[in-house]
C-alpha cells in the first residue's frame, strides 16, 4: 500500500468517525441544515489539506473543531457573505422531548452574534472549558466569560418573550 493511500484511508476514518460530532456543532453555529453541511464540508477539505499537520496534532478531534469555527466565523466577516438563510425545520429527525423547544432555542441562538453563538456552542454543547474556549476563539479568558453571560443572559430574554405574549402577561 503506497503511503497516500493509507494516509487516504486514515481520513477516511478520521471523516467516517468524526463527521456527525462536526456536523452538529456546524448546524449549532449556522442553525441550518445546508449551510452545516457546507461548513463541514469547508472545515474538512482544509483539514485534508493539512492531514499531515492535523493527525500528528496532540488532539485531532480539537483541531479539526478549531478549523471548522475559524472557518464559521471567517465566512460570517466576509463581506462577500450576504446569503440570508431561510427559516426552515432541521431535515434530521430529532430526540428531543420536546421539538417546539428545541426549535425555539435554536432561534433563539440564531439571534446571537456570531462570536457568541460560538462561545455559546463551544462551552455548552460542546463542554469546552473556558480556556479551551478562549485559545480556540482567540480570546481572553475574561471575555469569554462575559460573551457567554451576555449571550446566556440574551438567550433567557429571547426565550422568555414568546411564553410572556402567549399567556398574555406584561413584562
Amino acid at each position: 500500500m503506497r503511503r497516500s493511500d493509507r494516509t487516504d484511508d486514515e481520513f477516511a476514518e478520521f471523516v467516517t468517525a468524526r463527521s456527525p460530532q462536526l456536523y452538529r456543532s456546524a448546524y449549532l453555529l449556522t442553525t441550518s441544515s445546508h449551510a452545516a453541511e457546507d461548513l463541514v464540508q469547508t472545515a474538512l477539505a482544509k483539514t485534508y489539506a493539512a492531514w499531515w499537520r492535523v493527525r500528528s496534532a496532540d488532539d485531532p478531534v480539537a483541531y479539526v473543531h478549531g478549523v471548522l469555527v475559524k472557518s464559521f466565523l471567517s465566512e460570517r466577516r466576509r463581506k462577500s457573505s450576504r446569503e440570508l438563510p431561510i427559516a426552515s425545520a432541521p431535515e434530521r429527525a430529532s430526540t428531543d422531548a420536546d421539538p417546539t423547544e428545541r426549535a425555539a432555542l435554536l432561534a433563539a441562538l440564531a439571534e446571537l452574534g456570531a462570536i457568541d453563538r460560538a462561545v455559546v456552542v463551544l462551552r455548552f454543547w460542546e463542554d469546552r472549558s473556558v480556556s479551551q474556549t478562549a485559545v480556540q476563539l482567540h480570546l481572553t479568558e475574561a471575555a469569554v466569560k462575559n460573551r457567554s453571560l451576555r449571550a446566556l443572559r440574551s438567550l433567557r430574554g429571547l426565550l422568555a418573550e414568546p411564553s410572556s405574549h402567549s399567556n398574555g402577561s406584561a413584562r
